[in-house]
């Protein structure tokens, strides 16, 4: 353990009341930390998980007291909640509240997610909303209860479930993407084209290559002129544009930032220099790290299951030092439920350059896409996985990413930006334990 957090008298702050927040709390106890643990957030809420926010909650499956997280083992911290951090003096190791108090720490972790972000000529009165937390929600199904035709602008895997969740409500709904396929940036051109026919079918109409460019008030809501002539009248809007890094609490501290806290291979956070510093870690949203199981390019992965195992690394990593702390190299992993395609994930399919089916069949909607990218010598080296309903066969390929493809008979693989026909390849030797993907992860 560090020296400098040995003693019982000793406080680690964390900055972020939500999953990876508490799951580092968790983890110092369980690492016998003895020490104070005080956990700061912005929320008035304890921590909750965001995950049913799109989904079951709005579509009234799940009640909001379901949402509390619940830690496997108490974590003995004094909570500060309701009270977001404004400042932070890494020298003198104190964190700056909004309320004007202060908190010396030996110890900080910092998790302070993101924020959603808005569009900018988006109107700041009327049926527009964001969603990121339980306010968010709640602001939402009230809008929703009264309406009758949404717009939702993203077609991203938030506005993608916002959409499902809208037509799960008989809503009307339009869904409205600047690029031409939804979710194009982590399953690509050809299987985000698959995406986009099972909403259709689902009902919802889609404007793809298209953007907002006015905002007329109706009696009911809003109008939205359309790149291309076309017009969306809407009784509710609901914008997922992306996330924004919580970091405007720690401009001109000293600490490196750009999307997001930018830290060390271990989640150490890194000094505008460039060197860690001692005793302050980062995790989940907020983190901006290389993961150096597929490079050193720093980025941050928002997924919930990230959130869990990074404040885990990050508690272990504050506890060892920069010196002795490991590499955080974890395969992150992420799903959406979708009308009624199940969609899960395992690495980074954003990094790759073909996709290859693994299993199953494409045009009948069930498969397993395997993503790749060339190595050194051009052999193709799977970096992700996607799933449609076929979670056995994501559980059987997810321990080989990183590795590269068997050799295979028949159709040659296909550029990501090309559609692919359908493929079988043998099934890998090994790897048959549960994914953690197909099932839900809790701190431990």
């Amino acid at each position: 353990m560090s020296a400098a957090l040995r003693g019982r008298t000793n406080r680690v702050v964390i900055v972020g009341g939500g999953l990876a927040g508490l799951s580092a709390a968790e983890r110092l106890r369980a690492r016998g930390f003895a020490g104070q643990i005080v956990i700061v957030g912005d929320e008035p809420h304890p921590p909750y998980n965001r995950t049913p926010l799109s989904k079951q909650l709005l579509t009234g499956q799940l009640p909001p007291a379901d949402l509390r997280l619940r830690a496997h083992t108490d974590p003995a911290a004094s909570w500060r909640l309701g009270v977001p951090a404004a400042g932070l003096d890494p020298r003198g190791r104190q964190v700056i509240l909004a309320d004007g108090t202060t908190l010396d720490f030996d110890g900080l972790v910092i998790a302070t997610g993101v924020a959603a972000r808005r569009l900018p000529d988006q109107p700041a009165a009327g049926p527009v909303h964001t969603l990121r937390t339980l306010a968010d929600a709640h602001a939402l199904d009230e809008t929703l209860a009264a309406a009758r035709q949404v717009a939702v602008v993203g077609g991203g895997f938030l506005g993608c479930e916002l959409a499902a969740t809208a037509r799960h409500r008989a809503l009307s709904v339009c869904l409205i993407e600047p690029a031409d396929v939804l979710m194009a940036r982590p399953l690509g051109a050809h299987i985000g084209g698959l995406a986009a026919a099972a909403h259709r079918r689902a009902g919802v109409r889609l404007h793809l290559g298209s953007q907002v460019t006015r905002w007329t008030p109706t009696t009911r809501g809003f109008r939205l002129a359309l790149t291309g002539g076309a017009r969306v009248d809407a009784d509710a809007v609901l914008v997922a544009v992306g996330t924004a890094p919580a970091v405007d609490w720690l401009a001109h501290c000293g600490l490196a930032l750009g999307d997001g806290v930018q830290c060390d291979a271990t989640t150490h956070v890194l000094a505008a220099d460039g060197q860690p510093v001692e005793g302050i870690v980062a995790a989940g949203d907020v983190a901006c790290w290389p993961n150096l199981r597929f490079d050193t390019v720093r980025r941050r992965v928002e997924h919930w299951i990230n959130a869990v195992e990074m404040g885990q690394a990050a508690a272990d990593a504050l506890l060892a030092g920069p010196r002795h702390a490991v590499p955080f190299t974890p395969v992150p992993r992420f799903w959406s439920h979708q009308h009624d395609l199940r969609i899960q994930a395992a690495g980074l399919p954003a990094l790759a350059t073909d996709v290859t089916l693994l299993a199953g069949c494409f045009d009948a909607g069930r498969f397993l896409a395997g993503y790749t990218r060339p190595a050194d010598d051009a052999t193709p080296v799977l970096v992700g996985v996607v799933a449609f309903d076929a979670p056995r066969a994501l559980a059987r390929w997810t321990p080989h990413i990183g590795r590269p493809l068997p050799r295979r008979t028949g159709p040659r693989r296909h550029r990501a930006s090309r559609a692919a026909v359908s493929a079988t390849l043998p099934r890998p030797r090994g790897g048959s334990e549960p994914s953690p993907a197909s099932r839900p992860a809790r701190p431990r």
